[in-house]
């Protein structure tokens, strides 16, 4: 699956980078959502490269966690009506902090992962 990151910062991220970083999380797999890339653990979706028009990237969050990345100002955080009420957050890849966007992925595959996966990550058996 190609996706186009020209034109992308050198220090920002990218689909690719995000793809790359969330294959090191057990029985993470490359799929589709809705037409567009997706990241799903074991099945289950927790991440969507929303369409180019669209932009962003859509990450599983709790709803609390959506309310404060939203309330905190930050332009790298957005939703839309659409998304109202639900646990996903949109980021912008050109303008999130790496080391954040990481923590966010994890904890968008802990909230999808089954006990057993999570275990896996977390050294434990």
């Amino acid at each position: 699956m190609s996706i186009d990151t020209e034109g992308v910062g050198a220090d920002s991220s990218t689909w690719r980078s995000v793809v790359e970083f969330a294959q090191t999380l057990p029985k993470v797999a490359l799929s589709t959502s809705y037409g567009t890339p997706a990241l799903k653990v074991a099945g289950k979706l927790f991440a969507r490269l929303r369409a180019e028009a669209e932009g962003g990237l859509l990450l599983v969050c709790r709803l609390d966690e959506k309310q404060a990345l939203l309330s905190g100002g930050s332009p790298a955080f957005y939703t839309t009506p659409h998304y109202d009420g639900y646990g996903y957050i949109i980021v912008d890849l050109d303008l999130v902090d790496r080391d954040e966007l990481r923590e966010m992925i994890v904890a968008a595959w802990r909230d999808k992962a089954t006990p057993t996966v999570r275990k896996q990550y977390d050294g434990t058996d």
